[in-house]
């Protein structure tokens, strides 16, 4: 590019998750960086606007993350809230992550890291989602290491499909040594079982309560999807879209006369 990209970086697990962080000192060298993250941890906030209170965001002053902004609210919020007037321009490129724990298959209906990067790309960015496969952090600057060749790659690629539709990647990484994290595989999304069933308690006043149960065991994870690569130790990098027309079932139904009038 021929000047510095200027690179918008937030997430879903809050401005001081240890994710976070890696990721921008990893990119740091690449280009100009600005940090808006959630406040609180958003995991599972998915495309959630805050429509229903007012937003505020608070810059942190000194420390290892001096300068960078957050908001109380969800990690759709921190993007559009900067492309839509917190910004004087648009950034270059947005990127979301690392989250704690793997976005395939159907969590990136799901996810607030992956929404981050659908929010940049609604406004004509591209965007990168980046997730750690396993939870915990273990091997956290490794895959910020990776992460920060995967964002060097877009940054010297073209960012944009031919038809103008700013580019969409899934990014999952394995909690690896960065000596092992070379192989990269271009994928496509696998598909899960059904969630495990909700977890009801006793709240103390007696009542009852539920927690969501995790997530489906893998169902559909052959060769070329992002299940298949990161157990084979690959990084798989999943381009998506947001069109989510089925466009051979419209053809159908228009053939049947399901249209009107």
């Amino acid at each position: 590019m021929s000047k510095q990209p200027h690179i918008l970086v937030s997430n879903d697990d809050g401005y001081l998750a240890p994710g976070l962080l890696a990721l921008v000192n990893a990119v740091r060298p690449l280009g100009r960086i600005t940090v808006i993250a959630p406040e609180q941890n958003h995991s599972g906030a998915s495309n959630s606007l805050t429509l229903s209170r007012p937003l505020s965001i608070h810059r942190v002053a000194g420390g290892e993350r001096d300068g960078f902004f957050f908001i109380n609210g969800t990690p759709t919020d921190c993007v559009h809230v900067a492309m839509t007037g917190f910004l004087d321009e648009k950034p270059d490129l947005v990127i979301s992550g690392i989250n704690q724990g793997e976005n395939m298959g159907e969590d990136v209906l799901y996810s607030g890291t992956v929404a981050a990067a659908v929010e940049g790309v609604m406004f004509g960015v591209p965007g990168i989602a980046f997730s750690q496969i396993d939870r915990g952090w273990n091997r956290i600057e490794d895959a910020a290491k990776a992460a920060h060749d995967v964002v060097a790659q877009m940054l010297v690629s073209a960012l944009s499909r031919t038809d103008g539709t700013a580019t969409l990647l899934n990014v999952n990484i394995p909690n690896r040594p960065y000596a092992d994290l070379y192989r990269w595989r271009v994928t496509r999304l696998g598909n899960r079982h059904h969630s495990q069933p909700v977890v009801v308690q006793d709240s103390p006043r007696g009542e009852k309560i539920y927690w969501i149960g995790a997530a489906g065991d893998v169902k559909e994870g052959s060769e070329g999807t992002d299940f298949h690569a990161v157990a084979e130790g690959c990084i798989s990098i999943t381009p998506m879209q947001l069109d989510l027309t089925h466009h051979a079932r419209l053809a159908a139904m228009r053939a049947n006369g399901w249209d009107r009038g």
